[in-house]
Protein backbone atom coordinates (compact mmCIF):
# COMPACT_ATOMS: atom_id res chain seq x y z
CA UNK A 1 0.00 0.00 0.00
CA UNK A 2 0.70 3.51 -0.94
CA UNK A 3 1.16 6.62 1.47
CA UNK A 4 -1.59 8.57 0.77
CA UNK A 5 -4.33 10.96 2.04
CA UNK A 6 -5.41 9.24 5.72
CA UNK A 7 -3.17 6.34 5.61
CA UNK A 8 -1.72 5.85 8.80
CA UNK A 9 2.24 5.44 8.90
CA UNK A 10 4.66 4.00 11.54
CA UNK A 11 8.07 5.19 10.74
CA UNK A 12 11.96 4.69 12.27
CA UNK A 13 14.01 8.05 11.99
CA UNK A 14 17.81 9.22 12.41
CA UNK A 15 17.85 12.89 12.88
CA UNK A 16 21.38 14.85 11.96
CA UNK A 17 22.72 17.95 11.54
CA UNK A 18 25.73 17.96 9.54
CA UNK A 19 27.43 14.68 10.45
CA UNK A 20 25.83 15.50 14.58
CA UNK A 21 23.54 12.70 15.41
CA UNK A 22 20.73 14.61 17.32
CA UNK A 23 17.77 12.24 17.66
CA UNK A 24 17.63 8.03 16.63
CA UNK A 25 13.96 6.39 17.30
CA UNK A 26 15.68 3.16 16.63
CA UNK A 27 15.75 0.83 19.54
CA UNK A 28 12.08 2.38 20.82
CA UNK A 29 8.59 1.49 18.93
CA UNK A 30 8.24 3.46 15.57
CA UNK A 31 6.45 6.85 15.47
CA UNK A 32 2.63 7.26 14.20
CA UNK A 33 1.10 9.53 12.30
CA UNK A 34 -1.81 10.03 10.23
CA UNK A 35 -0.85 11.48 6.76
CA UNK A 36 -2.67 14.71 5.56
CA UNK A 37 -3.57 15.49 9.34
CA UNK A 38 -0.73 18.35 9.72
CA UNK A 39 1.33 16.10 11.83
CA UNK A 40 4.47 16.54 10.22
CA UNK A 41 6.64 19.41 9.10
CA UNK A 42 4.49 19.95 5.80
CA UNK A 43 8.04 19.24 3.26
CA UNK A 44 8.81 16.18 5.28
CA UNK A 45 4.95 15.18 4.98
CA UNK A 46 5.25 15.63 0.95
CA UNK A 47 8.22 12.89 1.06
CA UNK A 48 6.05 10.43 2.44
CA UNK A 49 3.90 10.44 -0.70
CA UNK A 50 3.68 7.20 -2.54
CA UNK A 51 6.41 5.26 -0.22
CA UNK A 52 5.78 1.88 0.42
CA UNK A 53 6.54 -0.37 3.72
CA UNK A 54 10.39 -0.83 3.63
CA UNK A 55 11.19 1.74 1.54
CA UNK A 56 13.89 4.55 3.32
CA UNK A 57 14.26 7.96 2.11
CA UNK A 58 16.24 10.99 3.44
CA UNK A 59 14.37 14.94 3.55
CA UNK A 60 16.04 17.94 4.60
CA UNK A 61 14.77 20.54 5.81
CA UNK A 62 16.44 24.56 6.62
CA UNK A 63 14.76 26.03 9.68
CA UNK A 64 12.44 28.16 8.01
CA UNK A 65 10.57 24.16 6.99
CA UNK A 66 11.28 22.96 10.93
CA UNK A 67 11.63 25.10 13.76
CA UNK A 68 12.17 28.28 12.47
CA UNK A 69 15.62 30.71 13.04
CA UNK A 70 16.58 31.35 16.95
CA UNK A 71 15.11 34.67 18.17
CA UNK A 72 17.58 36.35 20.31
CA UNK A 73 16.40 37.27 24.00
CA UNK A 74 13.88 34.93 23.79
CA UNK A 75 14.71 34.03 27.98
CA UNK A 76 12.14 33.60 30.27
CA UNK A 77 11.95 33.11 34.17
CA UNK A 78 9.44 30.26 34.93
CA UNK A 79 8.74 28.71 38.26
CA UNK A 80 10.16 25.17 38.69
CA UNK A 81 7.22 23.91 39.62
CA UNK A 82 5.91 24.19 36.05
CA UNK A 83 8.81 22.31 34.32
CA UNK A 84 8.25 19.18 33.26
CA UNK A 85 10.35 16.10 32.51
CA UNK A 86 13.02 15.67 35.46
CA UNK A 87 12.72 16.31 39.48
CA UNK A 88 15.79 18.34 39.86
CA UNK A 89 16.81 20.55 36.64
CA UNK A 90 20.47 21.77 35.56
CA UNK A 91 21.95 24.37 32.79
CA UNK A 92 21.54 22.67 29.18
CA UNK A 93 18.77 20.46 29.93
CA UNK A 94 15.36 20.98 28.30
CA UNK A 95 11.79 20.82 29.83
CA UNK A 96 8.17 21.00 28.63
CA UNK A 97 5.91 23.73 29.86
CA UNK A 98 2.22 24.13 29.30
CA UNK A 99 2.02 28.00 27.56
CA UNK A 100 -1.38 29.41 25.38
CA UNK A 101 0.26 27.58 22.56
CA UNK A 102 0.13 24.17 24.41
CA UNK A 103 2.88 22.46 25.65
CA UNK A 104 6.58 23.80 24.39
CA UNK A 105 9.79 22.26 24.63
CA UNK A 106 12.61 25.04 26.11
CA UNK A 107 16.19 25.02 27.33
CA UNK A 108 17.30 25.12 30.72
CA UNK A 109 19.92 28.23 31.20
CA UNK A 110 20.15 28.79 34.78
CA UNK A 111 18.23 27.12 37.57
CA UNK A 112 17.58 28.77 41.09
CA UNK A 113 16.19 28.14 44.09
CA UNK A 114 12.43 28.57 42.86
CA UNK A 115 12.93 29.65 39.28
CA UNK A 116 14.70 28.76 35.90
CA UNK A 117 15.61 31.06 33.09
CA UNK A 118 14.52 29.28 29.88
CA UNK A 119 15.73 29.87 26.39
CA UNK A 120 12.06 29.43 24.51
CA UNK A 121 13.47 28.74 21.27
CA UNK A 122 13.02 25.47 20.28
CA UNK A 123 16.35 23.38 20.86
CA UNK A 124 16.69 22.60 16.83
CA UNK A 125 15.61 26.02 16.31
CA UNK A 126 18.28 27.81 13.66
CA UNK A 127 19.38 24.20 12.59
CA UNK A 128 19.46 22.51 8.99
CA UNK A 129 17.82 19.48 10.08
CA UNK A 130 18.29 15.43 7.81
CA UNK A 131 15.93 12.82 9.07
CA UNK A 132 16.84 9.10 7.40
CA UNK A 133 13.74 7.89 7.11
CA UNK A 134 12.12 3.71 7.16
CA UNK A 135 8.88 3.13 6.69
CA UNK A 136 7.59 0.23 8.91
CA UNK A 137 4.06 -0.02 8.13
CA UNK A 138 1.19 2.00 6.04
CA UNK A 139 -2.65 1.13 5.89
CA UNK A 140 -5.74 2.94 5.86
CA UNK A 141 -7.34 5.30 8.87
CA UNK A 142 -9.95 3.78 10.87
CA UNK A 143 -13.30 5.64 10.94
CA UNK A 144 -12.12 6.72 14.63
CA UNK A 145 -8.61 8.04 13.86
CA UNK A 146 -10.21 10.03 10.51
CA UNK A 147 -12.80 11.57 13.15
CA UNK A 148 -10.49 12.56 15.97
CA UNK A 149 -7.74 13.91 12.84
CA UNK A 150 -4.68 11.61 14.74
CA UNK A 151 -3.21 7.90 14.33
CA UNK A 152 -4.20 5.84 17.25
CA UNK A 153 -1.33 3.65 18.34
CA UNK A 154 -1.67 0.09 19.62
CA UNK A 155 -4.18 0.14 22.95
CA UNK A 156 -6.45 2.77 21.25
CA UNK A 157 -6.62 6.47 21.87
CA UNK A 158 -6.45 7.17 25.66
CA UNK A 159 -8.64 10.53 25.22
Amino acid sequence: MQIAKNSVVEFHYRLTEGNELLEDSNGNDPLIYLHGGGGLFEKMEQAFVDKTVGEKFEVTLSPEESYGERREGALQRIPIKHLQGAKKWTAGMTAVVESNQGKQEVTIVKVGRFNADCDLNHPFAGKTLTFAIEVVSVRAATEDELSHGHAHAKGGCGH
